[in-house]
């Protein structure tokens, strides 16, 4: 009997860049390694961080646990509160009853969902991503076999916005388009659009008929005020678009291991909202059935209880406030090593990301002589940083682009 080798044919799957420089990490036994690529919060001695606000919602939710799927209320509240957060609790949808929307797995599964929603019913369209986007945004339109594209955000040589390119995009794409949009603390580059921009962006993505699809990751630490970080949304909402989010409380509430998100839309009225929730369980239902019970119990109390919700804001501002000390510091210290770079954008940038400008080589010169690890696209995780090890990072970061901006002078080029 022949031997069937069935599997031959699978080759192992590249490694995910977050993921490989976190094993890389590990793997390092230096006492004085960083690691600058986990996009979830560490406090000032680099430890995870359980919220008080999770600790009391613990308790409160204590011995009212079941272990079968949660209830259909329970879920509801959930979808409730969240849009209420990222939409505003006074808005016009909200209190007309016009959104629909699932408990999701994460952002991650809320992206992954909504994919495939737009392939169901728009197989025609294209997702537009800003230049550059969260790497997984690719996978996952791509294995929903939804068409992707580019649209102009960021500019390497201003480390700023590139406003012009990304008006010319949403002009030139075809009518009825879909945009894939962070309303704050941009990923990986830190870059957000002004509420003038906001207003602009807004008003051709609807001259057009495009469609904004919201990934709402960081909401809170951009700022530290949550209203303020969901105000382009709020925008959006002023200028009649119809409009979907997904938001992840992986990051703000520190519940990375639990898989909380959630998927919303705004709708024309609630009829339509209606159709499509039983359209959004449908597609669940054939990915995962139900989504684990514990993570939507905490959030669920944490954003319905008035003092626990209190409590949450203010551990909120305080990572968002050391996160952007740390950014003065960083800057600070490069600075006073002398450096001849322009380092104002280490400070321009906001939430949990600086897009450093640090070349491949540099970044490779990071890891071999300073064991300082990030992704080779040079975004440094602010929450790495902590006061204990941010001298020794401008150390090593001044190092690297300060020979290279020697040679760079002796060879007439512009170096970094």
């Amino acid at each position: 009997m022949s031997i069937v080798r069935r599997f031959e044919h699978v080759s192992p799957a590249p490694k995910d860049p977050i993921t490989g420089v976190t094993e890389a990490f590990l793997a390092d036994p230096s006492p004085n390694k960083i690691n600058l690529g986990v996009g979830a919060y560490r406090d000032d001695e680099g430890r995870p961080v359980v919220l008080q606000c999770v600790r009391d919602a613990e308790a409160k939710i204590a011995g009212s646990e079941f272990l079968e799927s949660v209830s259909a209320a329970v879920n509801s509240k959930m979808v409730e509160e969240s849009c209420k957060l990222i939409y505003g609790k006074d808005s016009d949808a909200v209190m007309e009853g016009r959104f629909a929307g699932i408990q999701a797995l994460s952002g991650t599964g809320a992206c992954r969902l909504f994919a495939e929603f737009q392939r169901r019913f728009y197989p025609n369209s294209h997702m537009y991503f800003p230049a550059p986007t969260w790497s997984n945004h690719h996978n996952i339109w791509r294995d929903a076999q939804v068409s992707a594209r580019n649209f102009c955000y960021y500019d390497p040589q201003s480390k700023d916005l590139n406003f012009e390119g990304l008006i010319n995009d949403i002009k030139n794409a075809p009518e009825g388009s879909f945009f894939l949009l962070h309303p704050c603390a941009h990923n990986p580059t830190g870059v957000d659009p002004t509420e003038e921009e906001w207003r602009e962006i807004s008003y051709y993505l609807k001259v057009k008929n495009h469609f904004p699809f919201f990934d709402v990751a960081y909401q809170g630490f951009a700022s530290g005020v949550m209203d303020k970080d969901a105000r382009a949304i709020h925008i959006f909402l002023q200028d009649g678009h119809l409009v979907a989010c997904a938001q992840s409380f992986a990051k703000n509430m520190g519940l990375y291991g639990h898989r909380v998100g959630c998927l919303s839309f705004i709708c024309d009225d609630s009829k339509q909202a209606v159709a499509i929730k039983s359209q959004l369980q449908q597609i669940a239902r054939a990915m995962y059935g139900s989504p684990p019970v514990h993570g939507v119990l905490l959030v669920s109390t944490i954003l319905g209880d008035q003092a626990i919700k209190a409590l949450w804001t203010e551990e909120i501002k305080i990572m968002a406030d050391r996160i952007q000390g740390m950014r003065a510091t960083l800057r600070e210290s490069l600075e006073k090593l002398g450096s001849p770079l322009n380092w104002e954008h280490i400070t321009s940038q906001v939430g949990m990301f600086c897009y450093s400008g640090l070349k491949a080589e540099q970044i490779d010169r990071l890891v071999r002589e300073f064991h300082v690890y990030m992704t080779s696209d040079g975004r440094i995780s602010m929450a790495g940083v902590t006061t204990g090890n941010v001298n020794y990072l401008a150390n090593a970061i001044h190092e690297v682009t300060n020979s290279g901006y020697e040679e760079s002078q002796i060879l007439g080029e512009s170096g970094f």
